[in-house]
């Protein structure tokens, strides 16, 4: 069997080690544009901070490992067009043009960065988004040779280059066009974030809301400034545009396959697309969300990896549902951990729930010990059914470890009732007797049953 990828490097690199072990005998060939292959790019801002000052860290299997495996990558390959009558792709290189036939196809395209209209972006080189390890290291380059960077958006990656600048001595501006920082999460939890993160005194920066970046300054190729719709001006040299991503879809739908209402490539369970032997994982795929079984679009690199291993398993004949996603993701900032799962009290208003939340902030563990900090936990439940439907934490220890065992919970579907009764563990060093996460479903059963 002739099996093809487009892209590689978490769903796509995942896939071709994935057939390669079910089936030793196939042909399995990844195309990429990209100048590595099957690398972690969610390290790329821990990278740039100097956690660690070599970027091949980074890599998870190299072409060469790849090719001891029986898989042939081809770097700085792009697949201009996929032909779908005909079960061939056009691959274009610096060195030629030439037609591949396949018997199975998988496209991993990834994401981009999504770039706002803001006049000036192309004309200089001290500009920067992040997504490949060459953004990686060019902004690293940059960063050791500044004193003042301006970031543009304030979701995860923002915040973690925040961190990256501000523990390498620059002075920070973070410009964010909504009223809250990392909106992802709900207003309040993110007026929390805000009040936590500029209490840490750690460095000089600042946030600025309701700005929308709309023309770069500069000469002789450098930008010296970013001017706002508000008429404001920041100065800097150095600028990264954190606005977001959006997927890869341009191959696929100029082929005719099918888009799903999200932008992304449509899919079914078995990441089949709507031709029967093309299937499609990673960022640039539709997902269906766990707790209501919408089709949604969240790019994280751990849904990529299991996409990735079950499209290869239907590529390769063998049965495998993908069950969806609930979003699950933590960020790092300053020593303030953000973590949430599920849907936020807005996503549920936004799907039709009728939420009920509750919010408290403990100490982590018990108060005589030394390190012990205060978290604040968010959950929310459906009023009508009293199931639980997501949360959010922030903290400087054990955000993660809450978060994680509320996914637990939302991927069994059960009720606050339910959860309430969940025996975590307890010692002073890692909890208080009554968990903050138990804590907070409590109070939120008492509000369920006095609503």
């Amino acid at each position: 069997m002739k099996i093809v990828i487009i892209g590689g490097v978490a769903a796509g690199a995942k896939a071709a080690a994935k057939i390669k072990r079910l089936l030793p005998d196939s042909n399995v060939d990844i195309f990429t544009d990209d100048t590595h292959v099957s690398y972690s790019s969610c390290g790329l801002p821990y990278y740039i901070e100097g956690n660690f000052t070599d970027y091949r860290a980074l890599l998870v299997r190299s072409v060469e490992e790849f090719k001891a495996a029986g898989v042939d990558v081809h770097l700085e390959s792009k697949v201009e067009k996929i032909l779908v009558p005909q079960q061939k792709v056009l691959v274009c290189s610096s060195l030629e043009a030439r037609l591949v036939s396949y018997d199975k196809l998988i496209i991993a395209t990834g994401a981009r960065p999504f770039i706002p209209n803001i006049e000036g972006y192309n004309d200089y080189n001290n500009i920067f988004t992040l997504r490949k390890i060459e953004d990686g290291i060019s902004i690293r380059n940059s960063m050791l040779k500044a004193k003042h960077a301006v970031i543009i958006g304030s979701g995860y990656i923002g915040l973690e280059l925040l961190e990256a600048f501000v523990r390498n001595g620059l002075s920070v501006t973070v410009l964010e066009r909504n009223d809250k920082i990392i909106s992802t999460f709900d207003d309040d939890m993110s007026d929390f974030i805000r009040k936590r993160l500029e209490a840490s005194n750690e460095g000089k920066f600042e946030f600025h809301t309701n700005e929308i970046a709309s023309e770069f300054v500069g000469k002789n190729k450098s930008a010296q400034s970013v001017k706002t719709l508000s008429g404001k001006e920041y100065f800097a040299d150095l600028f990264v545009i954190c606005t977001g991503v959006q997927p890869n879809i341009e191959i696929a739908k100029d082929a005719g396959i099918e888009i799903g209402s999200t932008g992304a490539i449509k899919v079914n369970k078995l990441m089949q697309t709507s031709v029967e032997n093309i299937f499609a994982c990673g960022d640039c795929a539709e997902k269906r969300h766990i707790i209501n079984g919408k089709n949604v679009w969240i790019p994280l690199g751990s849904t990529a990896n299991k996409e990735g291993r079950c499209a290869a398993m239907n590529a390769a004949g063998i049965y495998c549902e993908f069950e969806g996603v609930l979003g699950s993701a933590v960020s790092r900032c300053l020593n303030t951990t953000m973590s949430m799962t599920g849907f936020t009290e807005k996503k549920a208003i936004k799907f039709g729930y009728t939420p009920v939340s509750a919010i408290v902030s403990k100490l982590d563990k018990v108060g005589y010990m030394p390190d012990a900090d205060d978290i604040i936990l968010k959950v929310v439940a459906d009023k009508i059914t009293g199931m639980l439907l997501g949360g959010q934490a922030i903290g400087a220890i054990g955000a993660d470890k809450r978060i994680n065992s509320l996914a637990s919970a939302l991927l069994a579907h059960l009720s606050v009732e339910e959860f309430s009764s969940n025996d975590m563990t307890y010692s002073p060093p890692y909890s208080t007797t009554i968990d903050p996460l138990i804590n907070a479903m409590l109070i939120l059963k008492n509000k369920l049953e006095t609503s």
